[in-house]
């Protein structure tokens, strides 16, 4: 049984898709406040292995940063619905661009707009 993981071309397609992901974000007024970092580079990181451990790849994740406790990561940014929409919107971009199937891609837009919607924390 392959996992979504592989079935996606692994690591390679997470680099890329997390990568085109973050050069929206870099040039996003509304996004870019929210990565206290100089460089995007360590988030850039931390969201691929954090995607790629939830999708079936190595659990890098877990060993380096303990549990995602994603809501929790996320409690001291103020993330609201235009965050939200910016944050899919460069998503859906790199998405657009990864080639994957259509299958693979309806099931992993489904994720992370779930995932967009439970880490809003304000009404602004």
């Amino acid at each position: 049984m392959t996992t979504f993981f592989e079935e996606a071309g692994g690591e390679e397609t997470f680099r890329r898709l997390v990568h085109r992901f973050y050069q929206g974000v870099s040039k996003d007024p509304l996004l870019r406040p929210l990565y206290p970092e100089e460089d995007l580079g360590p988030a850039e990181e931390r969201l691929r292995l954090f995607l790629t451990q939830y999708w079936g790849g190595p659990g890098t994740y877990s060993e380096q940063r303990g549990h995602p406790r994603l809501r929790m990561r996320h409690v001291p940014f103020t993330i609201g619905e235009p965050q939200r929409e910016a944050w899919l919107g460069h998503m859906r971009d790199a998405l657009d661009e990864s080639g994957l199937p259509p299958e693979l891609s309806e099931k992993f837009w489904k994720y992370l707009t779930m995932a967009a919607a439970s880490l809003v924390n304000s009404e602004t």
